[in-house]
């Protein structure tokens, strides 16, 4: 295996890691610089903050009850559907979050 397969193996394990809660961390620091990393580390911190945004869900009484696994099961969709991307090579903003932008 060349350096180069080597470089764009790594680089496909990096994207896919953004989508599993804080492993975004591990494309930031490995590979800052190239674009498609730094496409799918926005997306999975914008998946960690809505994860978190949903654990305060759980914490209203009524509403955590209803809403909480609704929205749980939405995130876990969304990071599925990241992780797709992320192994075909594809930038493609997740639904109803990816248009934000927080890491450039």
């Amino acid at each position: 295996m060349s350096s180069n397969d080597q470089n764009s193996g790594n680089k496909k394990m990096y994207c896919i890691l953004c989508y599993i809660f804080i492993l975004w961390l591990v494309g930031m620091t490995q590979m800052p610089q190239d674009e498609d990393v730094k496409f799918h580390v926005n997306q999975g911190i914008i998946l960690t903050i809505a994860g978190v945004a949903i654990g305060i869900i759980y914490a209203i009484p009524v509403l955590g009850l209803i809403l909480g696994p609704i929205a749980s099961l939405g995130l876990f969709i969304f990071a599925i559907m990241g992780i797709i991307n992320a192994n075909n090579g594809v930038q493609k903003e997740l639904p109803l979050i990816g248009k934000f932008q927080i890491y450039k």
